[in-house]
């Protein structure tokens, strides 16, 4: 098998309306976050969709010279949660 490196998903641009999510400083409030799948590494935006305490929830990573800063929505249910990863990678949520 050939050594290729491989690129995780890229999200579509955001479309004319697109539904902005409310972002906020990481709670902690769990100690355990599991990250079921996530966008590609080679962006400067990262999102990755977690799920920790029966929860699940979308969480942004910004890349800068000067570090990292990490937001993340609401905790919801799991199907709530899907829906709106799939808005956010089809560009009609972020």
């Amino acid at each position: 098998m050939a050594d290729q490196e491989w690129h995780g998903v890229h999200p579509v641009p955001f479309r004319d309306g697109y539904q902005r999510l409310g972002w906020r400083v990481p709670s902690g409030r769990t100690r355990r976050v599991r990250v079921r799948e996530h966008t590609c590494e080679c962006m400067s935006v990262i999102y990755e969709f977690c799920q920790a305490g029966g929860l699940m929830f979308i969480q942004r990573v910004v890349r800068a010279e000067g570090g990292e800063e990490r937001h993340e929505t609401a905790r919801l249910p799991c199907a709530e949660a899907k829906l709106l990863w799939d808005l956010l990678l089809d560009g009609r949520a972020g």
